[in-house]
């Protein structure tokens, strides 16, 4: 069997590239393109690609991400870049044969003011955080890509919404990325300066539910191993996605303090309230998947000090974009 992963080199997709290989995937099987190899906005170049390699399956881990400063200073790059990558890959894998696909999104699909725990069929039910709109409605667009070509081509193309991740290789700038590597970055270098002051962006009254990538590697891996009629009983045709996350959650304050223990900072934590919180508590229902058999294993602080070590072992390396 030949697999596609798009993405390989991001923070999900080389976790999915470990999993594969530990399960004994010869590695010649798994197909993967750089960036400066195949430009996956480039309709023409996904197409020769995909005509070229006839996979057997694709996973599709390749994206635009970044965090609250991101989203906002560069909201036309964020859903133009996903919504081609989206449309290209998936198209152009039904085009080359593909009958299976997974395709990852985000947990931000879901509204603004929604119940919690955030359930699979709140999805379009009112109006999305403004601060990440954008990167949310190419997600969506991703989700009812896969459900369209399913009810119209009969393919089994399956969507996974991962909730906050978090892990070894991950994006470590103090602006541009998420809030867990941000504040990570942000505590180790207050340690290493003797800084007696660390500043945490918003009122730190938000929650925010945190996955170990390897976690999510290994959930996107038991979805797309899932036989059709599992998959089926448990989802709906125009309502496909699964949720994925641990079912837990902590406020930003706690984890800044979390944080500044495995880092082992003593100074002050501060909080910036002239920075947007974001959405107030986003935590997944995870009910769906675990009613087919997948729970989260790695718990937080473990996580976070596992992270954290990765940090500084590639602390000269690590990307910052």
């Amino acid at each position: 069997m030949k697999i596609y992963l798009a993405g390989h080199r991001g923070m999900v997709g080389g976790a999915i590239h470990r999993q594969l290989l530990a399960r004994g995937m010869d590695g010649s099987a798994i197909v993967t393109r750089t960036h400066a190899e195949l430009d996956l906005t480039d309709q023409a170049a996904v197409r020769a690609f995909m005509q070229s390699e006839r996979p057997d399956a694709v996973i599709l881990a390749a994206a635009r991400v970044g965090g609250i400063h991101a989203n906002n200073t560069y909201p036309a790059d964020f859903i133009y870049d996903n919504l081609m990558i989206e449309c290209n890959v998936i198209h152009q894998a039904f085009a080359a044969g593909v009958t299976r696909l997974l395709q990852l999104g985000s947990s931000c699909i879901y509204p603004r003011a929604v119940a919690q725990p955030m359930r699979e069929d709140a999805l379009l039910t009112g109006v999305l955080e403004p601060t990440n709109e954008p990167y949310a409605v190419a997600k969506i667009a991703g989700i009812k890509l896969c459900e369209s070509y399913n009810r119209q081509h009969g393919t089994d193309y399956r969507s996974v919404m991962p909730t906050n991740l978090y892990g070894p290789g991950d994006n470590f700038h103090p602006e541009n990325s998420h809030v867990l590597p941000a504040m990570l970055r942000r505590f180790h270098e207050a340690v290493r300066d003797g800084a007696p002051e660390v500043v945490i962006w918003g009122t730190g009254t938000p929650r925010r539910e945190f996955l170990h990538v390897d976690d999510m590697a290994e959930a996107s891996l038991f979805v797309m191993d899932l036989d059709h009629a599992t998959y089926a009983a448990n989802t709906d045709p125009m309502l496909s996605h699964i949720n994925v996350g641990t079912g837990t959650d902590v406020s930003i304050a706690e984890l800044a303090q979390m944080v500044a223990e495995i880092t082992g900072f003593k100074g002050r934590i501060t909080y910036d309230t002239s920075k947007p919180d974001g959405t107030k508590r986003k935590l997944m229902d995870v009910s769906r998947l675990a009613d087919m058999g997948w729970r989260a294993r790695t718990g937080l602080k473990e996580g976070i000090a596992e992270t954290y070590e990765w940090f500084q072992r590639h602390a000269d390396t690590v990307r910052e974009k």
